[in-house]
């Protein structure tokens, strides 16, 4: 407590605290950059001399303006902006600006950095965002991939550290985010030291101090440093200590030389050396000082003093002469054998105040120290609080003081004046031991006043004195409970009268009209009530008073009407028939039976208003022309202020005529095919259920289906070839019949077994003959595309764009001879026909001789490059990677599974999906046909390839099968993959 007094009075003197130190704000966790929703905590921190009685709050400031004083430390906050703060004794500090960011990523840095620091750099995604190949940059340079904590540590911050940082990273769709850009600059954690030395020309003998001055900053104020210094290169006693002083208790010439310090923090090792110092020590001379146990500015009456006289330099016995400037009295005290001399005050006492000096005299030469000042300050006695004028009770907006006096204690002495410990006023006074503080009195100013006393030595406190202001009863407000002009006849009222001012206890009166109903005394404020059954009779003007001795006063007055409530309402719906169509016109029509005018009629449909009107008897009504929407449940609200009552819900089924039908035609394939089961579904979109469909092709009725819940109905067909045409459905709910548009669609018949006619001018071939080969199916969708082969050589290939049959002639060597065979192909399926045999004989009868033999020899030339140009034409498929036209898989076969290759098939020829349910074996009889052509023909015939009609050819029937009868082919409905 004495080191706490002592240095409350030296603090004016030596100026430690005459400006305040400055705040310093920190942020925790030490992060300027946040998502929204994370908690951040201011920390202000100021002033180590806070005096204990004081309880100044925290202040808080955003954006310039203060938002909150606190008696913590801390502040959480949640917006972005700039912050400071103010702790007590201390001057605001600088500003920190926070950011809660949106952004996907952000980059979080320490608000403050500073040398030796260890820096982390936290790289941070949004929750629920996953971040790839996350990086950190420097001055827009890569500096290092982070891993998935996405911390990058500095363990050492200094000046190369410097920069603007952000990171980047890239999210599962493969965009990249970056993150806020974030400037460090390190921050000298401390200038390089001053070393300063007591007196850098010291007299021998004398004792020396080194300091070694710098400054931490006040954000690193918890920092340890530690000292060392030097002299000569050499390091002065044991190195390093916390202490930034070093004394050389005696010095002597030896000593003189260049002195330096170093100042180092402990944990960072982060250190700075101060510039060399010369110090040349002199030769002694005399020196007499006076100190003081305790070694203080002021003492306290009754407190020991002891002055001590130093001598240095002075040879011989000393005497020692005491002085005081107050009385020139010389106080003389004998010391044997001695340097050092005491004179001692045991009890001080005001009269001790003043300067004293010391002298030595050896008996030659006598020496004077410099004057000490002693300082004696008296304590404040606990003061007096004393109200003006005197009494314990006053009136509101009198002016009244408050006169505070302390009768003893050393000037100046600080007055403070509080209210229920509420701080009032300080005063500082410097001639007189009295302080006063005056104001107008408010209802708030009762309570408990007390003033304190302090000049530095402890603060002193004066008794209690307690003061109650009378405030005179305001203008009464009376209310109606429950609120409202409008009561039922039967409902408990209650009036409450209250006035807002006014000292207790008041008196409260009720009136209705000018008769009294009650009175009622309130001892301890608020309000009084009255309560009363309503009756008819009891409508009218009622008012209240209220007194408490200082004035009565009347409150406005309140009419009361008694009504009666509506009672519940009846809605009936008036329809033209049984049940409504769409388009008809209803009535809704609500009425109550009872209830005061006017009366509110509201109708709903389904919770939704339709409409309002209000009606002073009497229902109200209401006409809706149907819709599909109006189907529903309907009920009636009404009201005429004092509640409101709701009908019994009636429902309303509104029927709707059938829309327009949608008949769709669902096929397996793009192309319908013979054999394949369609569904034909028809449904009308809107509609009142049950709807009775039914099918139509070409205006012949298919079938029908009912939906008995509404949606569509199907029909399923296996379709024939007699399928193909138009086709509708119908819909009908009884309200109207509704047509679909008509849908189109062909149904395709896979090719039949071809059969494959020779046609010859006579009953045997020979060479030279012009012969027709015609195949022809008869069954298939067009276009049919046929090919002729020779012993399974491809010869020709033709197409029937329109169906029927195609022909190829052929003028006859002997290398014909063979096993002739079609094919008929229209997308859906290719089949065979049956091999015929044809067998050439030599010349012609009317050839003979050198003739015949010169035709012969020709024709055998014609043969050879006829086979030549064969073996080319089936060489050059197998060079492309094709089969050879006498590849097994090209022979007619009923079970033949292969999909034949077309050569030269003529571009316009869409190819169908072929499915497995053709049957190649479901022939009927296969005729082959041979027929004899004029020779007046020939000529015509070999040079025009085609169909050539002779209708007086004899026909001769070979080869005759008889194919599976219709009956006995099985319907298969088997998909296979579509041919490619």
């Amino acid at each position: 407590m004495l080191l706490w007094v002592s240095l409350l009075v030296l603090a004016p003197i030596s100026g430690q605290f005459a400006t305040s130190s400055k705040s310093v704000i920190s942020v925790h966790p030490p992060w300027t950059v946040a998502f929204p929703g994370e908690k951040v905590k201011l920390v202000c921190s100021g002033s180590h001399f806070k005096r204990p009685e004081m309880s100044t709050p925290y202040r808080w400031y955003y954006r310039g303006k203060q938002i909150s004083e606190t008696s913590s430390n801390t502040y959480e906050v949640h917006d972005s902006g700039e912050y400071r703060c103010q702790a007590p004794d201390s001057i605001k500090s600088s500003s920190v600006s926070l950011l809660f960011s949106q952004a996907t990523l952000i980059l979080q840095a320490p608000l403050y950095v500073f040398e030796g620091d260890s820096v982390v750099l936290r790289c941070r995604a949004k929750a629920g965002v996953a971040l790839t190949n996350v990086i950190l940059y420097k001055n827009d340079r890569l500096l290092a991939f982070l891993s998935n904590t996405s911390d990058f540590h500095i363990r050492q911050a200094d000046l190369k550290d410097n920069g603007a940082y952000k990171c980047s990273g890239f999210k599962k769709d493969s965009s990249s985010v970056v993150s806020n850009r974030v400037k460090i600059q390190v921050q000298e954690l401390f200038p390089p030291p001053v070393m300063k030395a007591s007196s850098f020309q010291p007299i021998e003998g004398e004792l020396v101090t080194l300091t070694c001055e710098t400054q931490l900053p006040s954000q690193k104020s918890d920092v340890r440093l530690q000292f060392c210094f030097f002299k000569d290169g050499q390091t002065l006693q044991s190195g390093w200590s916390s202490s930034p002083e070093f004394q050389i208790n005696t010095i002597w010439r030896e000593d003189s030389g260049s002195y330096w310090c170093q100042a180092q923090a402990v944990t960072s090792l982060v250190w700075k050396q101060s510039q060399t110092s010369k110090i040349y020590v002199q030769r002694g001379v005399a020196k007499v000082q006076i100190h003081t146990l305790p070694a203080l500015e002021f003492v306290i009456p009754g407190q020991e003093l002891v002055l001590i006289c130093s001598v240095d330099g002075v040879p011989g016995l000393v005497r020692i002469s005491w002085y005081k400037t107050s009385n020139k009295e010389s106080m003389k005290i004998k010391i044997q054998n001695s340097l050092k001399a005491e004179f001692k005050i045991s009890m001080v006492k005001n009269s001790d105040a003043g300067e004293y000096y010391c002298e030595a005299n050896n008996g030659g030469l006598s020496f004077l120290s410099k004057p000490v000042t002693i300082n004696v300050k008296v304590p404040v006695s606990p003061p007096g609080l004393t109200l003006s004028p005197p009494g314990d009770r006053a009136l509101e907006g009198d002016m009244v003081t408050l006169l505070c006096e302390a009768q003893r204690g050393s000037l100046p002495i600080q007055y403070q004046f509080f209210r229920e410990d509420v701080f009032l006023k300080e005063i500082e006074v410097t001639s007189l031991r009295t302080s006063s503080f005056s104001f107008s009195l408010t209802a708030e100013h009762s309570g408990n006043y007390y003033c304190t006393a302090d000049n530095g030595l402890g603060a002193q406190r004066s008794r209690a004195v307690h003061l109650s202001v009378i405030v005179p009863v305001s203008h009464p407000v009376l209310t109606l409970s429950p609120p409202g002009p409008w009561a039922v006849e039967g409902d408990l009222m209650t009036l409450h009268c209250v006035a807002q001012k006014g000292s207790p206890p008041i008196q409260y009166r009720f009136y209705h009209g000018d008769v009294t109903l009650g009175s009622s005394s309130v001892p301890s404020g608020g309000g009084a009530s009255f309560s009363f059954s309503v009756t008819s009779e009891l409508s009218g003007n009622y008012h209240c008073t209220a007194d408490n001795g200082f004035g009565s006063h009347k409150s406005e007055a309140i009419s009361l009407s008694v009504t009666v409530p509506v009672s519940r309402p009846v809605l009936t719906i008036r329809t033209p028939r049984a049940q409504p169509v769409v388009g008809d016109i209803v009535e809704l029509h609500c009425e109550a039976q009872r209830g005061s005018p006017p009366i509110l009629y509201q109708f709903y449909h389904e919770d939704v208003i339709l409409g309002s009107s209000s009606t002073p008897s009497g229902g109200s009504s209401l006409s809706l022309f149907l819709t599909e929407e109006h189907s529903g449940k309907y009920a009636c609200v009404v009201s005429n202020g004092l509640g409101s009552q709701r009908s019994d819900t009636v429902s309303l089924s509104v029927r709707v005529p059938v829309s327009h039908a949608v008949l769709t035609l669902r096929a397996p394939r793009a192309q319908t095919v013979e054999g394949d089961m369609v569904e034909l579904h028809c449904e009308a979109r809107r509609g009142s259920p049950p709807i009775w469909y039914q099918f139509y092709h070409e205006d012949v009725t298919l079938g029908s289906s009912s939906a008995p819940s509404g949606g569509g109905a199907s029909f399923n067909l296996s379709l024939t070839a007699e399928h193909s045409g138009n086709y509708f459905c119908k819909a009908n709910n009884d309200l109207g019949a509704q047509h679909s548009e008509v849908v189109t669609f062909n149904v395709l018949v896979p090719v039949s077994r071809p059969v494959l006619t020779l046609r010859a001018p006579r009953s045997q071939a020979m060479v030279g003959d012009m012969v027709e080969l015609h195949c022809e199916v008869q069954r298939g969708s067009p276009p049919i595309l046929y090919q002729f082969y020779h012993e399974n050589v491809t010869l020709e290939s033709s197409s029937a764009p329109y169906g029927g049959g195609a022909s190829f002639n052929l003028s006859l060597t002997t290398q014909h001879s063979g096993n002739y065979s079609c094919e008929a192909n229209n997308g859906l399926g290719a089949q065979h026909s049956e091999a015929v045999t044809l067998s050439i004989t030599g010349l012609t009868g009317s050839r003979s001789g050198p003739v015949a033999t010169g035709v012969t020899g020709g024709l055998l030339s014609l043969l050879g490059l006829a086979a030549a140009a064969l073996l080319l034409y089936y060489w050059l498929p197998r060079k492309a990677g094709g089969k050879s036209n006498s590849d097994p898989s090209r022979r007619p076969s009923s079970s033949d599974s292969q999909e034949p290759t077309y050569h030269n098939v003529p571009t316009w020829i869409e190819l169908q999906p072929v499915y497995s349910n053709v049957n190649p074996e479901g022939e009927d009889v296969v005729y082959t046909e041979v027929r004899s052509i004029q020779k007046g023909n020939k000529h015509a015939a070999a040079s025009t390839p085609g169909l050539l009609k002779n209708s007086d050819s004899s026909v001769i029937y070979s080869q005759v099968r008889v194919a599976s009868t219709p009956a006995s082919r099985p319907q298969l409905l088997a998909s296979s993959a579509p041919h490619q």
